[in-house]
Formats: structure tokens, C-alpha cells, sequence
């Protein structure tokens, strides 16, 4: 065996990949369903989906997408386009981008509501050390 042998890659079943990245088996197969997977799920003689490490690294970046609110059709486009493979990378960038500053201003209306709540806190701070 030579230093460049490569290692097997651990696989998954559906109930670990759950366990895993925190969604439910459902939500998995919905995933699936909707084209979520940059890849197609490969699957035993028996039917059952094996999951690589690929997949556990895919999800934890659809779960930041998710979070960050990205629409799930904004997620499978980006799939898509990662299924395609190389030559989409301006579009792959011209996605991130749009949802970069879709989060950009989320992230200023939150910091304007923590604004005019903190004014709120000062505000009743105030009225309470006006009364004693």
C-alpha cells in the first residue's frame, strides 16, 4: 500500500444522516425530492439510500442556506447547477451573490428593530429610575 492509497469513504444510512445533520428522515427524502442533492443518492441492491461524507458536507451548507432564509427554489437551482459541473461558475456566483445581499439587508432592518428596541429599554429604564 502506497502513502497516496486513498481512504474508503464512510457511508450512511438515511437514519444517520439524520442523526447527523439534524433534519428529520423526512425532510431528507423531501430534499431529495426536490433536487437538493448535487447528486443522485446511490442506493443499496435492497432500495435503501447510502449517504458518503460528500452528503454530510453538502447538508451542513444547505442548512446555512436554509437558515439564512435562501427560497428552496434559489437552493435547487444552486444544485442544478453544481450537478452540471464545471463552466455555470458566474451563475453559481451570480446566485451567492443575489442572497448575499438579500442577507445584507436583512442583517440592517434587524439592526434598525435592535435600535428602536433599545431606545424602548432606555425609555422605560428612565420612567422606572424617574419614579424612585
Amino acid at each position: 500500500m502506497t502513502a497516496e492509497a486513498t481512504i474508503a469513504e464512510r457511508t450512511y444510512t438515511i437514519g444517520e444522516l439524520a442523526a447527523i445533520s439534524g433534519l428529520s428522515v423526512h425532510a431528507l427524502r423531501w430534499y431529495e425530492a426536490q433536487g437538493l442533492f448535487p447528486r443522485d443518492i446511490p442506493r443499496t441492491p435492497g432500495g435503501q439510500r447510502i449517504f458518503g461524507d460528500e452528503a454530510v458536507r453538502w447538508l451542513a451548507l444547505l442548512n446555512r442556506l436554509r437558515d439564512s432564509a435562501m427560497p428552496v427554489a434559489d437552493m435547487a437551482r444552486y444544485s442544478q447547477l453544481v450537478r452540471a459541473g464545471e463552466g455555470n461558475e458566474a451563475d453559481r456566483i451570480a446566485l451567492m451573490e443575489s442572497h448575499a445581499r438579500s442577507l445584507d439587508a436583512q442583517i440592517e432592518e434587524l439592526i434598525a428593530s435592535r435600535e428602536v428596541i433599545r431606545d424602548k429599554i432606555t425609555f422605560y429604564r428612565q420612567a422606572v429610575a424617574s419614579r424612585t
